[in-house]
């Protein structure tokens, strides 16, 4: 079983910036890794992942452009540095990770192995 904790998030206005990392117990090489996010009233979307030790990204639409996943391998974090946020990038982010090496972005929801406990992301107008 996969541990993943996650830190970061908070407030801010339109425009402004924020960081989530998201730090997990050892994964296997190639394991995809990767960040949702839910509005409320809303399905979980995916937001963007990477895989374990592997070069390449991949991004939602909405997001490309503006957020930007990264690893550090040796201390096991992934991390999404969020700027110009808007408003409707409002929402509880959660990283996820699959427990098996195969890299295939993106990740779906229901073949998640393990959740982040999940961080509020409240961008103002």
């Amino acid at each position: 079983q996969v541990h993943l904790v996650q830190s970061g998030g908070g407030s801010v206005q339109a425009g402004g910036s924020l960081r989530l990392s998201c730090t997990s117990s050892e994964l296997p090489y190639a394991a995809p890794l990767g960040w949702f996010r839910q509005a409320p009233g809303k399905e979980r979307e995916w937001v963007a992942g990477i895989c374990t030790g592997v070069e390449g990204t991949h991004y939602v639409d909405s997001v490309k452009g503006r957020f930007t996943i990264s690893q550090d391998k040796a201390k096991n974090i992934m991390y999404l540095e969020m700027s110009s946020l808007k408003p409707e990038d409002t929402a509880m982010y959660y990283c996820a990770a699959r427990a098996e090496g195969r890299c295939s972005l993106p990740l779906a929801a229901r073949l998640v192995h393990s959740w982040g406990q999940g961080s509020q992301v409240i961008v103002s107008s």
